[in-house]
């Protein structure tokens, strides 16, 4: 069994590795470290990308993702936990399965279906096991208008229609969720929260950049710090709106193409 240290909650990712540093499970990290919270993660798979794009993915073995998750929780012990790229079916049941038998019950599931500049990270043939095995186990999913749509089938291009696909996503078997509207139109990026018991719309300035590569990726590794710290979870998600927003607002015009936001805007405002 885990050692108990209440001083160090602690968070695992489950998701890709992102070469350039901006997205995935380095992202992940870094909001973990940011944010007071010890960092663990499991690869699902290695991409080669930059700013620019992806130009290869390599899965690691199923068996493999799920060896990683249970080696850390068995050991040190998760208190919150996320899941990013899971790029196949092998990956999303074997994720599910060492979720399941591991009792991961704060998760929040970001559904990754392509890279910020459109590169495919999910088979076709993983939709079905994402929505049938992951769904169910997650306590928040966070899916943006694309997302949703292909979580629910529905089209998701307005706020009435971003409801409708919370509701379906929920009786999906969520806990909750946090249907995400930055590509709706206006000057706030506005969110929907919705669980069982509370429909919340979650407001903030839209930041005016092209670069916002891993605004995904920290806004739920953000979410699950603030979990894995005891945060109730619509606490965790206002606060993880508000530290995304940041880092949006921080972001990097770095490589060529796309730059990454930056989770560690609050480090780098501390040591001006």
């Amino acid at each position: 069994m885990p050692r108990d240290d209440p001083r160090i909650p602690r968070a695992l990712t489950i998701a890709g590795s992102d070469s350039g540093g901006g997205a995935g499970i380095q992202a992940d990290l870094k909001t973990f470290a940011v944010l007071g919270v010890w960092g663990m993660s499991a690869i699902t798979s290695i991409t080669v990308q930059n700013t620019v794009g992806v130009t290869a993915v390599s899965d690691v073995p199923p068996e493999v993702v799920a060896a990683q998750i249970r080696a850390v929780a068995s050991d040190i012990g998760v208190d919150a936990a996320k899941t990013g790229m899971l790029s196949s079916a092998g990956i999303v049941e074997s994720v599910a399965d060492a979720v399941s038998n591991e009792g991961l019950a704060k998760l929040v599931m970001d559904p990754v279906f392509v890279s910020k500049h459109g590169d495919p990270l999910l088979r076709p043939s993983a939709v079905d096991a994402l929505r049938s095995r992951m769904v169910p186990l997650a306590a928040l999913v966070t899916p943006n208008l694309h997302e949703a749509s292909g979580l629910t089938g529905l089209e998701v291009a307005t706020k009435d229609q971003m409801r409708r696909a919370a509701d379906a996503i929920l009786g999906l078997g969520a806990g909750a969720v946090l249907v995400k509207g930055g590509h709706l139109e206006g000057a706030n990026a506005d969110d929907l929260f919705v669980d069982a018991e509370r429909l919340e719309w979650l407001s903030a300035e839209r930041v005016d950049t092209p670069h916002t590569h891993g605004t995904g990726c920290v806004l739920s590794a953000s979410i699950a710090a603030f979990l894995a710290r005891g945060e109730a979870m619509f606490d965790a998600v206002r606060a993880g709106k508000d530290f995304v927003t940041e880092a949006i607002r921080h972001s990097i015009p770095m490589g060529q193409g796309i730059g990454p936001v930056s989770p560690s805007w609050r480090l780098i405002r501390e040591m001006d």
